[in-house]
């Protein structure tokens, strides 16, 4: 029998994070942009891939601080889809 694994979106945003950074990020929904240290190039691949994995739309003025902040957002959107 297949194993079939559901990622949660912490799990599928620490991977994106991880690979923009070139580092394995330990993050939680309490984890901070800047503690992250992304520049403003690296929040814009962040968010485009976001999108692109999602087929979402984020938009362009997203003020938020924290992963979890994020994480709302991605899952709002998805279940505004």
């Amino acid at each position: 029998m297949k194993e079939i694994k559901i990622m949660t979106t912490l799990e599928k945003l620490k991977e994106i994070l991880s690979e923009c950074k070139g580092e394995d990020l330990n993050i939680t929904p309490e984890t901070t942009f800047d503690e992250l240290d992304f520049d403003s190039l690296d929040k814009v691949d962040i968010v485009m891939q976001i999108e692109e994995a999602y087929d979402i739309s984020l938009g362009d003025n997203m003020q938020l601080s924290t992963v979890g902040e994020l994480i709302a957002k991605i899952d709002e959107a998805v279940a505004n889809k």
